[in-house]
């Protein structure tokens, strides 16, 4: 609440506030520092920012403002009327009396603690431009005054009486009071308390300059020995409280709200009004949006306004600004639980951060583990190539050397034998010797002088594809899919069809590739799949009539398949709601009355089918002649999907129907007549087809009588109604209607 007591000049306490015309309020002393006065006569204002030095003294003395302030300076008559001035003094120092009407120059824009720009009048100097044309101007030169708002910048004229014609806001003046002495209740706290937090003060010594406690001036400032002359006073939220009270902050507070609004006899002094100072306010004036008095009715100035009364108008502005607060507290409560959401978040924020910190600290310390295993099993890899290498070569150079040294020992003994001149003893050994030489020599076969091995390594190690995958490193969403939202406000059924909508939850960032709806089979059985796709809105069709069924929905991404949604529950239609089907019809049935009406364009019959499919419950249609000319053979009833649509019904087998002349009917399936039954149809005849597929059998009848016995029975599957008529006949469909519950007796089939 501080924020709302404080000036927005100043940016301190209010002092004397006063309310402007645009409802905001000032301090008195800054109203009179942001006031600007400006001569009607003046052409030209002198420069904002002209450097001056100090007023001379002469001339501060003859304006009674003592010596004047440098440039830039607040002068040293805002320093007196901020000083609480008011009253005559302050009306005769004000910007707006007729001593000031020399004062036409500014001093440079200053700043409030609120940061809102004042611009104070100054003196001009001697001798300035300023000061020549306010010296030659004509005595008694009218002035204009005006008064700009510093918070919403709206400019108030002022009147010859000055500030005086704002009114004093008392109220706002006594909260001011009210929470200053509050505040200074709450701030005197004992300094030596070891306590927390400490306990309030009791007394203030003058000498120390400390606040203590009961308990702490007894333990610390005894009244005895050197502290026996030091004087004690109640601390400073107390001095205002009388002394038989103990000196209680509450009561000192007490007496400081009792004093607002209280005169010097102790009564409660009413507000007055600002034109009529001996008036007290008694009325409210609802054009003017202000309190008025009954001699303000009287001069004229309110007479024409409307006005009420005072304490009514009080009372109702009260209930106005209690109903606009439970709005604003409505609001308030909402910001608040908004804020603990916000928290909560915060909160949430931190703890999934360090979660997802620690996992990523852990995946990539696998990782390096891994890497780390791996990168053991290559080196064992290549210390087994290189050992392998090693005992290769050196079995060779082993193996090679020993052949040398053989070979090498075999040449020295075969050139010693040479050099013998002993033909008969070399011929003793040669033989043998020279296998010996050629047999060596063999041994030496081609590829005994090549290295078995190379010294390189066939090792090739492919790290790029890893090195890739490293630097692609990132995160990917790897959480499920959140529920489903059904939308129930776009589901809906129609007939034995339903349609279901759904969406995600606001501020879902899992991506989401697809749903699965799921619909149970009308008699809570299992839920079977119905659709699978990315679409958020679909229509199942062909379902049962007068059914419940329950539907459910679920998302799925790579990661895998979220919760299921809530359940919703869908109740089909009680009875069928259906028209003939141009789509399916032949090409030659005509339609029209909204698919209701049926003709056709050719003399042979023609098949149409209606838009409904039945597979369960009990329904019923009727099929009204409209046309009946040349005595045609229309036939009503039953048939799939595929039935043959270029000749009558019920020629195929996927057809049950009954056709009927203006005599007769007969029933037929597969092209087999029986029950012949009398009476015909004939124009404004109805047909009517009951269709009971809970006992699997048709019925027929004519004008609301049954024709001939039940008709067909062991009927089962899906089946759609169907009608085969000519050109010579026009038929209505009438649908939605309710199974009949009184059956006549059917009429005797013919021999």
């Amino acid at each position: 609440m501080e924020e709302e007591l404080k000036c927005p000049v100043c940016g301190s306490l209010f002092r004397e506030p006063i309310i402007l015309p645009c409802s905001h309020n000032v301090c008195l002393p800054c109203a009179r520092t942001i006031a600007v006065q400006t001569p009607d006569t003046e052409q030209h204002l002198p420069p904002m920012l002209q450097p001056r030095g100090p007023m001379p003294g002469a001339a501060a003395a003859g304006s009674g403002l003592g010596t004047g302030p440098a440039v830039g300076s607040v002068p040293a008559f805002d320093y007196e009327c901020a000083a609480g001035g008011s009253g005559d003094h302050a009306d005769k120092l004000s910007l707006h009396s007729e001593t000031d009407s020399g004062y036409g120059s500014y001093t440079p824009s200053l700043k409030s603690p609120n940061g809102v720009r004042v611009l104070p009048l100054v003196p001009a100097p001697p001798g300035s431009s300023a000061a020549a044309a306010a010296a030659a101007a004509p005595r008694g030169a009218a002035t204009s005054s005006s008064l700009t708002c510093p918070q919403c910048h709206r400019s108030a004229s002022l009147d010859q009486r000055g500030l005086r014609g704002f009114q004093r806001n008392r109220l706002l003046e006594a909260i001011v009071q009210r929470y200053q002495q509050g505040r200074a209740a709450t701030s005197a706290k004992c300094q030596l308390c070891d306590r927390s937090p400490p306990e309030p003060a009791a007394v203030l010594c003058e000498q120390c300059e400390v606040l203590y406690c009961a308990a702490c001036q007894l333990k610390c400032h005894p009244s005895r020995g050197p502290f026996a002359k030091h004087h004690l006073v109640p601390p400073p939220s107390l001095q205002g409280a009388p002394s038989g009270d103990g000196g209680s902050s509450n009561s000192g507070a007490s007496k400081a709200v009792a004093a607002v609004g209280v005169g010097a006899g102790g009564a409660r002094k009413f507000p007055t009004c600002t034109d009529h100072e001996l008036e007290n306010y008694s009325m409210y004036c609802v054009s003017c949006r202000s309190p008025v008095c009954y001699q303000c009715l009287e001069d004229g100035k309110h007479s024409k306004h409307e006005v009420k009364a005072l304490g009514a108008m009080w009372k109702q502005h009260k209930a106005q600004l209690s109903q606009a607060l439970n709005g604003v507290s409505d609001k308030a409560k909402e910001a608040k639980e908004f804020l603990v959401q916000l928290k909560n978040i915060l909160q949430q924020i931190q703890e999934n951060g360090l979660e997802y910190e620690a996992c990523l600290v852990a995946q990539c310390d696998a990782l390096v583990d891994a890497l780390t295993r791996q990168k053991a099993k290559l080196l064992t890899k290549v210390t087994k190539e290189r050992e392998h290498k090693l005992k290769v070569v050196w079995d060779q150079i082993n193996h090679c050397t020993l052949k040398l040294r053989q070979s090498t020992g075999l040449m020295e003994y075969c050139l010693e034998v040479i050099k013998e001149n002993d033909p008969s003893g070399f011929l003793q050994i040669s033989d043998a010797l020279i296998k010996r030489v050629q047999v060596s020599q063999e041994q030496w076969v081609k590829g005994a002088l090549e290295p078995k091995v190379s010294a390189e390594f066939d090792l090739t190690l492919d790290s790029e594809p890893l090195l890739q995958s490293i630097h692609q490193l990132d995160f990917i969403q790897m959480k499920l899919p959140p529920v489903p939202l059904l939308q129930l406000e776009k589901c809906c059924t129609r007939n034995n069809s339903v349609t279901l909508a759904w969406r995600m939850p606001p501020f879902s960032h899992n991506p989401v590739e697809g749903y699965i709806l799921e619909l149970d089979d009308g008699d809570g059985g299992q839920f079977r799949e119905v659709y699978v796709g990315k679409e958020t809105l679909c229509t199942i069709d062909g379902l049962h009539f007068n059914s419940t069924y329950n539907a459910r929905v679920k998302a799925f991404n790579s990661s895998g398949v979220g919760p299921y949604s809530k359940t919703v529950v869908l109740q089909t239609s009680d009875v069928a709601w259906f028209t003939f089907d141009p789509s399916s019809a032949h090409r030659d049935i005509v339609l029209s009355n909204d698919n209701q009406t049926a003709t056709c364009s050719s003399y042979d019959d023609r098949v149409v089918l209606g838009t409904a499919a039945f597979s369960k419950g009990v329904h019923y249609w009727e099929l009204h002649v409209d046309r009946y000319d040349n005595h045609p053979d229309p036939a009503f009833g039953i048939a799939r999907i595929n039935v043959v649509k270029d000749m009558m019904l019920g020629k195929d087998d996927k057809a049950w129907a009954m056709y009927v002349d203006n005599n007769r009917s007969w029933f037929m399936h597969c092209n087999s007549h029986t029950n012949r039954t009398e009476g015909g149809v004939s124009k404004g005849a109805t047909v009517g087809v009951l269709l009971d597929l809970n006992k699997h059998n048709l019925t027929f009848y004519i004008n609301g009588q049954q024709q001939g016995p039940t008709a067909f029975e062991n009927v089962e599957g899906v089946f759609m109604p169907a009608l085969s008529l000519n050109r010579n006949v026009q038929v209505t469909l009438h649908t939605g209607l309710e199974v009949p519950q009184s059956v006549k007796q059917p009429k005797l089939p013919s021999n």
